[in-house]
């Protein structure tokens, strides 16, 4: 089995292997992908037969998490051709694929799964449904409201009133530009629909998308998985004075198999130190770990996960954590 980064210049060559196992998707919102997405994300590939078989693409964004800005990995278009299926072909993927994100310093990585179980023997952990809002006809009636289909020249706009709310609102989500704004009214247009821009006294209060004709089906579902644990615990902020030493295990990132001391209070945010296993006061891995970090479970729910154990100190000091709970990450692809 070969698994290999493509170059820029082989990024088309996937587009019959997405066209194959993505049959739901029109041509015209592929031929957005393949114009648009592909012109700077990654694709790992597997190469069998003298053909493309499988892909992972990472596409890149910029999120915001607690402050700070981090380059982050949206893992899209996960795919094996049918007859190639059950030989190990998205675990050596995701296996790769993870790693490079690891020797990038990036903090952690996100999906939105086709089935939760899927991902979930690969570390990954659900904890955020998407809250996306959509135009209806209806809204044109709401009083002092207009609504007009987006352009360019309301990118910017758009971008610095979805910044200034979500920084007030939410502690993890996708920093809007005005490439993002310009990437999403192409995306609605490539399938027919459009991106509606809400105004009150000509100041932008929000914006939903359109599609004539379609109702959402079902809530999407967000995953993240962690790719550097030091990254991602220094990105953390405390409740108060904390300190605590525990070991994290971590079946594909070696380097995150390690013993942390964790220490800071409410106004120094999370501070690490290497720490010695003969002071360890629990272990938690690395899948639980991302669900406490985020908030979708508490100190006491990961404890009854397999792989954790901890002493009673130690629930007291990490529940000293604030979690990553308030997110937004709405994006598709």
């Amino acid at each position: 089995m070969d698994v290999r980064k493509l170059e820029q210049k082989e990024h088309r060559d996937t587009r019959s292997l997405y066209e194959e196992v993505f049959s739901e998707d029109s041509v015209s919102f592929v031929e957005y992908y393949y114009s648009e997405k592909t012109k700077d994300n990654q694709i790992y590939a597997v190469e069998e037969d003298e053909g493309i078989r499988a892909m992972l693409h990472l596409n890149p964004y910029r999120i915001w998490v607690n402050g700070s800005v981090k380059d982050v990995n949206y893992i899209v278009a996960v795919a094996t051709q049918e007859e190639y299926r059950k030989r190990g072909y998205m675990a050596a993927l995701l296996k790769r694929s993870l790693k490079d994100m690891y020797e990038a310093g990036e903090a952690f990585t996100f999906l939105m799964p086709a089935s939760e179980r899927i991902y979930q023997p690969f570390d990954f952990r659900t904890v955020y449904e998407q809250d996306r809002k959509f135009y209806r006809k209806e809204d044109e009636a709401i009083p002092g409201i207009s609504i007009t289909d987006a352009a360019a020249a309301d990118c910017k706009g758009l971008a610095e009133a979805a910044n200034r709310e979500l920084s007030g609102s939410c502690q993890v989500f996708a920093v809007r530009d005005e490439a993002y704004y310009m990437r999403l009214i192409r995306e609605y247009d490539s399938d027919g629909g459009k991106l509606k821009v809400y105004r009150r006294d000509d100041e932008i209060i929000d914006c939903r998308g359109y599609y004539p004709g379609e109702e959402e089906d079902g809530i999407p579902k967000i995953m993240v998985r962690i790719v550097d644990v030091r990254r991602m615990l220094m990105s953390l902020s405390l409740r108060s004075l904390a300190g605590a030493c525990f070991c994290v295990t971590d079946p594909l990132i070696e380097e995150n198999n390690r013993c942390i001391v964790i220490t800071g209070t409410e106004y120094s945010g999370v501070m690490l130190m290497d720490g010695k296993e003969e002071n360890s006061e629990g272990t938690i891995s690395i899948a639980a770990l991302a669900s406490l970090v985020f908030g979708a479970k508490t100190v006491e729910e990961v404890c009854l996960e397999e792989g954790v154990l901890m002493t009673d100190r130690l629930r007291e000091e990490l529940g000293k954590i604030i979690p990553l709970s308030k997110i937004c990450l709405n994006e598709t692809v």
